[in-house]
């Protein structure tokens, strides 16, 4: 895993916003497993496949024209730091889930890059989860995901894909990248559910 900014600006932790195990930084750290894909936005689309009746598809400029939420939220990293009050725009899971009705119970999230990671599907709807493409009122940074990645807050931020390209829907969970290295297969951090049996 490569890290490329510092972790500076610890904070005392407010255990009713912060979960066990977990301190405050004003930072945004950057960790990837490799190195950071940079996609045309000509060449971007997102799709959703699998077990729908037919693949739905949009590109860059159909996925821009959706509607947009402005999202502030607390996201905590498994390897420890928790960032308070971050702000996103995004598309709705929702939105994009209602465009291809499933009787799928889990998502596998792909991404450029090859990265992958399982989610159930009641984890990405009920206003949950979104695909976001700005942060803090600016286009998302590549190295922060850009030009969209999942954010689904309430889970480690593993979770939260960088690079996405698509949901495949699925009626079985399978692991994703991080998952098949040993890391939990839901990430509540509440609970510090950062590695298998834990």
């Amino acid at each position: 895993m490569a890290v490329s900014r510092g972790f500076v600006g610890r904070r005392p932790a407010d255990s009713a916003r912060v979960p066990p195990g977990q301190y405050v930084t004003r930072d945004f750290p950057v960790l990837s497993a490799g190195p950071t894909p940079y996609t045309p936005l000509d060449t971007w689309d997102f799709t959703v496949r699998g077990l729908v009746n037919r693949p739905v598809s949009w590109s860059w400029q159909a996925f821009r024209a959706l509607p947009h939420e402005n999202i502030t939220v607390d996201i905590h990293c498994v390897t420890k730091w928790t960032k308070l009050d971050t702000t996103w725009s995004g598309v709705s899971l929702d939105t994009l889930l209602d465009a291809a009705p499933t009787q799928a119970s889990y998502a596998l999230a792909f991404c450029d890059g090859g990265y992958t990671t399982n989610v159930p599907l009641a984890d990405l709807r009920g206003g949950q989860a979104w695909v976001v493409d700005e942060y803090d009122g600016q286009p998302l940074d590549p190295e922060h995901g850009g030009p969209a990645r999942l954010l689904v807050p309430h889970l480690y931020f593993w979770k939260s894909a960088k690079w996405i390209r698509g949901l495949e829907l699925r009626p079985a969970d399978e692991p994703g990248f991080w998952e098949m290295f040993g890391y939990h297969n839901y990430g509540d951090p509440w609970k510090e559910q950062r590695y298998q049996g834990d």
